[in-house]
């Protein structure tokens, strides 16, 4: 949680979707020194999602990314936290 925070700019959210199982722990200097905040966000129900999906194919919206192979993970992390990735960073696996 740390260095992902860190990633974040003055002002900057970090917003929690998924549900982790463990606690997070977030250094409170970190939050107070730059104004960051972390929010948590329900992902709705199922139908929300379809209804996204559906709208998205219907109307031609894709998401901007800079794909980078799994083998580059560390790479795309330090572009990612340095600030200098323009889109959303996306590892692909091959899989």
């Amino acid at each position: 949680m740390t260095a992902v925070l860190g990633g974040l700019g003055p002002g900057g959210q970090l917003i929690v979707v998924g549900a982790p199982a463990d606690p997070l722990q977030v250094p409170a200097g970190l939050l107070i020194g730059g104004r960051r905040s972390v929010a948590g966000w329900p992902s709705g129900r199922s139908i929300d999602s379809e209804d996204t999906m559906a709208f998205a194919a219907r109307t031609g919206v894709r998401s901007m990314n800079e794909i980078f192979p799994l083998e580059r993970a560390a790479e795309a992390y330090e572009r990612m936290m340095s600030g200098g990735a323009r889109f959303r960073v996306v590892l692909e696996t091959g899989a």
